[in-house]
């Protein structure tokens, strides 16, 4: 496995390098943020007079060459010192770690959502093309891909929360019920549904159509009719010929946009009131908290950076030619 442990060196090196890059562009957006930080958190705390204001300069050294700056933030945020929230009082650090778990529970099982089911309706699609089950897959597909987030998220509490009463409509659990144990996995499990759908029906739209044209052009191919010609059952042509390699393109995509799917719950935790990383950004954003703005910035950049590499990991497992390589 020594070729596993050099790729891994090497995807680490230029992630730390892609990373400094961005806690970089991190401090040029600090500098570019309109107003004197320390005349802000001054007026903030109701005293404005210029003695006060060069202490809190002192304090967090904003009286120091900007170079200095740089260095400073740089290596507090190799550190894991994102700063301090003025408004929460609190370290970004903190706060981001606090909502962290919620976005990665709603991300990771949309992300499964939709990889799965878009891998399953594209086979099915594919397999049945020209068909009316094909016809209703891609329509399907062109719905769900064509339907702004914000929108469907809207409807469905509409309709299964309101309408129906089946599911809750906006919250991580229930408040007051003090559940434990599984009672409480079920509650988070009702609560996640509806925000898991939003977020899952967009890329859900977009795998299938993928795993669809991709299956149907490595059906076509040579090995693909030698493996038919040799008597392999069809099953087994499918699995192992067809869509091992048709998954390829697939898996691509599905590593590029798994980065996406933090900014998109954005969105989706807003409209569900939903206490992630993505809520806790939008408030940064209405309150003009920078500090955490820019440190939601690095830990999603970091995750990115982490599924890319999963991404290549797994490449290895489906294509062993990319060992040899």
């Amino acid at each position: 496995m020594a070729w596993l442990s050099l790729f891994l060196v090497r995807r680490l090196l230029k992630a730390a390098g892609i990373l400094f890059v961005i806690v970089l562009i991190n401090f040029a957006l600090i500098r570019a943020a309109p107003g004197d930080p320390a005349t802000v958190m001054a007026g903030e705390a109701g005293a404005g007079d210029a003695e006060y204001v060069e202490r809190l300069r002192e304090r967090f050294g904003l009286n120091e060459p900007l170079h200095t700056q740089m260095f400073v933030y740089v290596t507090n945020v190799f550190q894991g010192d994102l700063g301090f929230s003025y408004r929460q009082n609190q370290p970004v650090m903190g706060l981001i770690l606090e909502r962290l778990p919620a976005t990665l529970l709603l991300t990771v099982t949309a992300f499964v959502f939709a990889l799965a089911m878009g891998i399953l309706l594209g086979t099915l699609a594919a397999a049945n093309v020209g068909r009316w089950s094909d016809t209703a897959i891609t329509t399907l597909a062109l719905i769900s891909y064509a339907t702004p987030l914000f929108w469907l998220g809207l409807m469905l509490i509409l309709l299964f929360s309101v309408q129906l009463g089946w599911l809750p409509s906006f919250g991580y659990e229930s408040t007051g019920r003090d559940y434990e144990g599984l009672a409480r996995a079920l509650d988070v499990g009702r609560h996640l549904v509806l925000p898991v759908l939003t977020l899952g029906l967009f890329y859900m739209a977009v795998y299938t159509r993928l795993a669809r044209s991709s299956i149907l052009e490595v059906h076509e191919m040579d090995f693909v009719k030698t493996a038919r010609s040799k008597g392999v059952s069809e099953r087994n042509v499918m699995v192992r010929h067809i869509l091992r390699n048709a998954l390829l393109p697939v898996i691509t995509f599905a590593g590029f946009q798994a980065g996406h799917l933090i900014g998109g719950s954005i969105l989706v935790e807003t409209v569900f009131a939903w206490p992630g990383i993505g809520r806790l950004a939008f408030d940064a954003l209405i309150q003009r908290d920078y500090q955490v703005l820019l440190g939601v910035f690095v830990v999603t950049s970091v995750l990115v950076l982490a599924f890319n590499i999963v991404t290549d990991l797994i490449y290895t497992l489906i294509d062993p030619r990319i060992e040899v390589s």
